[in-house]
């Protein structure tokens, strides 16, 4: 799926670049900004040529770049453009984020409201939005869109404070980008006022959400459910998230409190 633009608290930082909030490795990158120069040209064309190599050549002519660097830049022409797009809007929610105090809402609310600060980054380009959707709707194109949604989550989780160390890492994730992606779809079709219909649509999902983390929690706290998953707790206890490789899991951990109760 493809929204547009890029990380969470602590991780990446704000910088500026003729306006533009950049991180460390943004910066360092030498087809960076030439990347934003041609991000910024195609989104006119992006209307009525989607992602494609013909926008690719028009934003090239357009911001004054050689096709040969804006091939460069963009390998794989369009859909590389697409997701440029994508982690671009990912790291300007994750600049914005770093600078808000979110400790005063519940997670529900921590969540709701990042997810619909990056929705609004884009509101926009929403037809290149919706043409990066379609894009990367290709079955050829699924482990790219996968890779997309799972960063937005994981740009939106850092930023809420999760210090997860295990299985729960990954599941948190993989739920939001669920919630993420149908939110997008729905709000790609929505002709509320205000978009107020998707942000019911957005609450409804993590109401959801939070239901099943609450019974989790229930479960994790009684002690006779523990016990009859406890084989299933060992074969998870392994699972451990990229940062927390090599570390030596605890024996029992506690369990985590309801979401809604933090």
């Amino acid at each position: 799926m493809s929204t547009d633009g890029r990380a969470g608290n602590g991780v990446r930082v704000q910088m500026a670049t003729k306006g533009r909030a950049m991180t460390d490795e943004q910066s360092q990158d030498p087809m960076g900004e030439i990347r934003d120069s041609l991000l910024d040209a195609a989104l006119p064309h992006v209307v009525f040529d989607g992602w494609s190599a013909e926008t690719l050549t028009r934003a090239a002519e357009d911001a004054g770049i050689e096709i040969s660097e804006a091939e460069l830049a963009f390998p794989r022409g369009g859909v590389d453009m697409a997701l440029s797009f994508h982690r671009r809007a990912d790291d300007r929610l994750a600049a914005e984020l770093a600078e808000t105090d979110l400790s005063a809402m519940k997670i529900r609310e921590r969540v709701a409201h990042c997810v619909r600060r990056r929705i609004e980054l884009v509101a926009e380009d929403r037809d290149a939005v919706r043409r990066g959707a379609t894009l990367l709707a290709l079955p050829v194109y699924a482990t790219d869109s996968a890779q997309a949604v799972w960063s937005t989550a994981d740009v939106i989780w850092s930023a809420c404070g999760d210090t997860s160390d295990d299985y729960n890492w990954y599941t948190k994730r993989a739920i939001l980008s669920g919630v993420y992606s149908s939110t997008v779809l729905y709000w790609l079709g929505d002709e509320s006022e205000e978009n107020a219909a998707t942000w019911a649509f957005l609450d409804r999902r993590i109401e959801n959400v939070m239901q099943v983390e609450k019974l989790k929690a229930q479960v994790n706290a009684n002690p006779l459910a523990r016990a009859a998953l406890a084989p299933l707790g060992a074969a998870l206890s392994i699972v451990r998230p990229p940062h927390a490789r090599g570390q030596r899991p605890a024996a029992d951990p506690a369990p985590e409190p309801a979401p809604s109760e933090t």
